[in-house]
């Protein structure tokens, strides 16, 4: 079910030469492809000691009995999940991560090293992210779309023959794997969101300004579905230099935590300019999952109740997603469930501050890496909320 995905870049080698005859680099306005993608994940991963496989694991055209063609797509070609799994010890547990909205799996190659010494880590670029698969999006609704990433995950689960495996997923990809765990909680031993979308509802002060000329004239371009990446591909060559400006200014200026070294800036801003930068798919979910102002429009508040999975809720003591909307839902929840916040870090935890992050991922994971998990105690720095 899994393709080397070195094969992959030989045979698309000689299609990318000759498309090259005609159109170098410097003259195509939009300077990235699917072979940078690829080539720019390689180059960050490099900075993590730890060896891996990168796979294309294939997961077909379409959920079995589908009544609705996967995707709504014109080709049959089968489709893959860019996955990368990490040397590990026979005995240790399995730990999924899923990563957020305009993200990809290399965002967490600041963690892969610690993680891949206490588990068997499996990192995913989800459908129409990244180095996956990136199919026409012709989602019509909230469910459709949610569909798209849940039934695309459990197919890729299926491939890779996994169960009774720990789910991790940082914002979008939290509300990604807390519907999945709804719909599949059999395979789901424990859920780890990270600053997970959601779980908040939407705002009085957000309703308020949606009632000024302003605020309808927002809303009518977030209900038309534009993204942040049509900006970059919009400015063609000018591009990478504004996701220079951002990933200095937010990891480098203006961190919150650890500040990226500049091997590290370099890397993760070539690899984030040619992820963002590639064909729309995946991106165009954002006015179908949620409402302007980042709020769900089936809010995972109103699901709490029906958690079957035991949860652990982490948040960096910056992060702009309210962690109080994880407070309300504990209330409902059937489950363990406990809420962790991580000092010197925003919503992006597991970047401004590693270490942290992960003292809170094996806390979380006590019950199965610790032989006597009763007698852990939150570690130094973190706090219970």
């Amino acid at each position: 079910m899994a393709e080397d995905i070195g094969k992959s870049n030989l045979e698309s080698s000689a299609t990318t030469t000759i498309t090259q005859r005609f159109w170098p680099s410097i003259l195509r306005w939009i300077p990235s492809s699917t072979d940078h993608i690829i080539n720019a994940e390689k180059r960050l991963l490099s900075l993590v000691k730890t060896p891996y496989v990168q796979e294309k694991v294939h997961i077909g055209t379409g959920p079995p009995e589908s009544r609705v063609r996967w995707f709504r797509s014109s080709s049959n070609e089968s489709r893959f999940i860019n996955t990368v799994t990490f040397d590990s010890k026979d005995d240790s547990p399995t730990l999924v991560m899923v990563h957020g909205y305009a993200a990809s799996q290399g965002f967490f190659f600041r963690n892969f090293d610690a993680l891949a010494s206490r588990f068997r880590l499996i990192a995913i670029d989800q459908l129409g992210w990244g180095g996956s698969s990136r199919p026409d999006f012709t989602c019509r609704s909230t469910e459709e779309t949610e569909a798209w990433f849940v039934d695309s995950f459990e197919e890729w689960r299926k491939a890779k023959n996994l169960s009774n495996f720990i789910l991790l997923g940082h914002s979008f990809g939290g509300y990604v794997a807390s519907k999945y765990a709804l719909k599949h909680p059999e395979h789901v031993q424990h859920l780890v969101l990270v600053g997970p979308a959601g779980f908040s509802p939407e705002s009085e002060r957000i309703t308020k300004f949606l009632s000024t000329w302003k605020g309808s004239i927002l809303n009518q371009i977030w209900e038309s579905n534009f993204t942040p990446q049509k900006i970059i591909r919009g400015l063609g060559p000018w591009g990478p230099d504004i996701v220079r400006r951002y990933t200095s200014a937010r990891f480098v200026t203006h961190t919150t935590g650890e500040v990226l070294t500049e091997p590290e800036s370099r890397l993760l801003t070539d690899y984030v300019y040619h992820t963002l930068a590639a064909k729309a798919s995946g991106e165009l979910c954002l006015k179908y999952i949620f409402s302007f102002g980042a709020f769900a429009r089936l809010p995972l508040l109103h699901r709490a109740s029906d958690w079957k999975v035991p949860t652990t809720f982490i948040y960096g003591l910056q992060d702009w997603m309210n962690y109080e909307g994880a407070q309300e839902a504990r209330k409902h929840m059937k489950v363990p469930c406990e809420i962790i916040r991580v000092p010197q870090a925003g919503h992006f935890v597991f970047i401004d501050n590693p270490s942290g992050f992960h003292s809170a991922v094996f806390y979380a994971c006590r019950r199965f890496l610790s032989p006597d998990p009763d007698s852990e105690s939150l570690p130094e720095g973190l706090t219970s909320a």
